[in-house]
């Protein structure tokens, strides 16, 4: 993993308006989506901090062995995010997202998330909070193919989540 460069960009940049932070939301669950922890990390500074459940976790080596863990744990995860509200460099979104666990018990984990990004786009500072409730596979919601969730795909208020 490498540090960011000084001239590392990650549009939309703050100040956020109404539809940059739309965007930044949905490239943020693509990210994930991606199941990635290489990619995911780059859309992060070099130094960023998290709290992560009861996890704490500092910078982009820590952000990737922590993503590692969770997708190893947490399979099919595919996720929804929602933006909730946005002032200057800071974002909060809801989101839940559909995995199960290696004895095929499934969970759907909802939480909310503050985000704090830096002149260039990339978040300094994100705080999640999550809740798991297992679910039958039969209330599953996200059947769409591994990866990025399709545009026509309803969102959570679509779906009254």
């Amino acid at each position: 993993m490498s540090d960011s460069s000084p001239n590392e960009m990650r549009p939309p940049l703050p100040p956020f308006t109404l539809e940059t932070a739309k965007q930044k939301v949905r490239a943020a669950e693509d990210g994930w989506n991606s199941r990635d922890p290489e990619r995911v990390a780059l859309a992060y500074t070099p130094q960023s901090v998290w709290r992560n459940r009861a996890e704490f976790v500092t910078g982009r080596a820590q952000i990737v062995a922590f993503l590692q863990r969770k997708w190893a744990k947490e399979l099919d995860y595919r996720l929804i995010k929602e933006l909730w509200a946005h002032d200057g460099n800071r974002i909060a979104v809801r989101f839940a997202y559909e995995w199960h666990d290696d004895s095929g018990n499934w969970f759907r984990s909802f939480g909310n998330e503050n985000w704090e990004f830096d002149e260039r786009g990339l978040m300094a500072r994100r705080f999640a909070c999550i809740n798991d409730l297992p679910i039958r596979e039969s209330e599953r919601l996200y059947r769409w193919p591994l990866g990025r969730r399709p545009d026509d795909h309803p969102g959570l208020s679509d779906l009254g989540l």
